[in-house]
């Protein structure tokens, strides 16, 4: 009978391994809630639960002039209204213009050649499939004030010409 009373009773190793255990769970709760304390926060003051009036919806810019880049290698934009355009992975309105075969008819320039290669630099016959979603890079223009103002000058500006121009 001693031999079943001992099996339900902890031994001292065990006993050790659990107030240890238990120890340290306390020990990080404790930390963890001294250490959320002296944290400052990241965005400021926490904004009031207060809902105000929406500011209006910017006008999209839609005169289908080509826009200077802000910065080098940046996307061209959209300059018309892309809304209603369905853009999935069964169509994209965007291609009936833009891909090589249309731009005859609709004067849209066509997309660059880069956006049928793969990885790799392999061309494709058709558009590739990382670059399907126009809207990833390329995005319609409102008629809004930059939130930072740009200093981008592009190399014609600083009096640099193509090369055989002279």
């Amino acid at each position: 009978m001693r031999g079943q009373d001992s099996s339900r009773r902890l031994r001292r190793p065990e006993w050790q391994v659990l107030a240890a255990g238990l120890i340290v769970f306390l020990s990080t709760a404790a930390l963890g809630q001294v250490m959320q304390q002296g944290v400052p926060q990241l965005q400021g003051p926490t904004p009031s639960m207060e809902t105000g009036a929406a500011k209006p919806l910017p006008k999209w810019i839609i005169d289908d002039k080509r826009k200077m880049r802000a910065y080098p290698d940046q996307p061209p934009i959209i300059p018309h209204s892309i809304e209603g355009y369905e853009l999935s992975v069964n169509a994209n309105r965007c291609l009936s213009c833009h891909k090589r075969e249309f731009t005859q008819d609709s004067g849209a320039p066509m997309i660059s050649v880069t956006h049928y290669m793969t990885r790799d630099g392999q061309m494709l016959a058709d558009v590739s499939p990382r670059r399907y979603f126009c809207t990833a890079c390329h995005v319609p223009q409102a008629d809004t004030q930059p939130l930072v103002p740009s200093e981008f000058k592009d190399m014609s500006e600083l009096g640099f010409r193509p090369a055989g121009s002279e």
